[in-house]
């Protein structure tokens, strides 16, 4: 398939912005989506790149747009299909580099979703390689016929892997995700934990094949063989492309359970919701109405990408095969999970995951809040609320590190300022110290100083005077006229406290 295919499907109303011959003409060789400002080590040669642009703003310089052309440019991609949905249209400074560095631009309008396109290419694809002669393929006829039967009948992986490669003696073979987990494996390959699983994905021994799909990085999946010698790579290709139609064939389920997940979520979301409601949700997600339950919010660093954080989620939770749970999404970036069961040791296996995760997306902060189990569907609404107190909790206090933070951590008074929204911050510290944070004067710093000095030294005013090396009765005078300005009086803890949680809160 190449590029002019798929302008010329009038279903998906792309517009060619920017695109010299030969360029449009070049063959497909898969898709991409990512939103990443550096995608160079996930794309692969001959693929087209789908980018919602949520890594660009207005504000930015020419040459944010430069770089990551540049990035498409060198992994050899054929095309950047950019959406609109963000930004209204496509950034003239993009047209531009793609302009200058000679790779073609689509835009996607916001009525066509980036599903729509990847499904075109890959079932053109295959029906492209449905009628080649005999001989172009290398999977032999009966086997491709057998794969076929079993995609229709919806056979799971286990089953395409075992009957892919029955007829090269079955070697060793995995499909592992993107955090290591071993999704299906061939009957002679060995169990791997997820420990090796990514070992085998980040220093790979074999061959590793991505499956292609419009997927975040959480929810990548891998073909890996880790002895290629018996398993041609024309072969490998093919099993891969089949593994890639199972993955668009169970699509629609997977978005159907998402979006009962979404539901699920938003009326937990909603204070007062009736429990009949509630109770009937949580069935259609497949969960009893029974406690307890634990709820996990996550959010990435782009607020409007709530998508890759529900992938994260999804991905992390199934690690812990034993406790069931389903994954929504709230505005604004936000994904949210309702896990099922007794926590045990799963707060502690979630919390391993966590750099995993990061490392699927490195430079793109993941951050993460739970909230205490609640006995029943009652206590969901509350620990939503905590997990998402814990999340901003994260966001405050690493916001550019991926960090997962429990409600059980805020122990101290900063950590429990952290969890406060900023608007929140940034209003009780400057109703508090007033006069002090008023302008920028080198006098009022004189005094903001001062005072965190004092409170630092737990008010000693012998211990303060050594540390800003100045006579004592100079910090009496200072400590005078802070409390003058502020109207607090520091021989009061409750005044002390009010002081203290304000310089935290700047």
């Amino acid at each position: 398939m190449h590029v002019e295919h798929l302008l010329q499907l009038e279903s998906l109303g792309l517009t060619l912005l920017w695109g010299e011959e030969p360029l449009p003409a070049r063959e497909i060789s898969g898709v991409t989506a990512t939103d990443l400002e550096d995608p160079t080590r996930f794309l692969q040669p001959g693929e087209v790149v789908l980018s919602g642009l949520v890594w660009w703003h207005p504000t930015d310089e020419p040459e944010k747009a430069a770089r990551f052309v540049t990035a498409l440019r060198t992994a050899g991609a054929v095309a950047l299909l950019a959406g609109e949905e963000t930004h209204g249209t496509v950034p003239d400074v993009l047209v531009d580099a793609c302009r200058t560095h000679g790779v073609t631009l689509v835009a996607v309008p916001a009525s066509t979703s980036f599903r729509a396109i990847t499904e075109a290419v890959y079932l053109r694809q295959w029906g492209d390689l449905s009628r080649r002669p005999t001989h172009h393929y290398a999977l032999p006829e009966n086997v491709r016929n057998e794969l076929s039967v079993l995609l229709t009948a919806g056979a799971d992986p286990d089953m395409l892997l075992d009957r892919a490669f029955a007829h090269l003696g079955t070697p060793a073979a995995y499909l592992l995700s993107a955090t290591g987990r071993t999704l299906a494996r061939t009957p002679p390959a060995p169990p791997l934990t997820a420990r090796r699983g990514v070992e085998c994905l980040r220093r790979p021994t074999g061959a590793t094949l991505r499956i292609e799909s419009e997927a975040s990085p959480y929810d990548v999946w891998h073909l890996h063989v880790p002895d290629p010698a018996g398993a041609p790579p024309r072969v490998l290709h093919e099993i891969a492309d089949v593994l890639a139609q199972h993955r668009h064939r169970t699509a629609p389920r997977e978005n159907a359970a998402r979006r009962k997940g979404d539901e699920l979520v938003s009326l937990i979301d909603a204070p007062h919701t009736d429990g009949t409601s509630l109770r009937l949700a949580l069935h259609g997600c497949g969960l009893s109405d029974q406690g307890p339950y634990q709820v996990i919010t996550a959010r990435p660093a782009h607020e409007d990408d709530a998508g890759a954080a529900a992938d994260a989620l999804t991905e992390a939770l199934h690690h812990d095969p034993d406790r069931p749970f389903t994954v929504g999404r709230l505005t604004r970036g936000t994904a949210v999970a309702v896990v099922q069961g007794e926590p045990g040791d799963s707060e502690g296996l979630l919390h391993a995951l966590w750099p995993v995760l990061e490392g699927c997306r490195p430079g793109a902060a993941l951050h993460g809040g739970v909230g205490e189990p609640a006995t029943g569907p009652e206590g969901l609404h509350g620990s939503l609320v905590q997990a998402r107190y814990a999340l901003t909790a994260s966001r405050t206090t690493q916001p550019a590190a991926s960090r997962l933070t429990s409600v059980d951590d805020l122990t101290t008074l900063r950590t429990l300022l952290a969890g406060l929204p900023e608007e929140v911050r940034e209003v009780f510290s400057a109703r508090t110290l007033g006069p002090l944070i008023d302008g920028d004067g080198a006098s009022q710093r004189m005094m903001l100083h001062t005072l965190e000095v004092f409170l630092a030294h737990n008010c000693s005013w012998a211990r303060a005077a050594e540390a800003l090396h100045l006579h004592v009765n100079t910090v009496h005078y200072r400590v005078r006229r802070i409390e003058q300005l502020t109207g607090r009086d520091l021989s009061r803890l409750d005044h002390k406290l009010d002081l203290q949680a304000a310089l935290m809160c700047r």
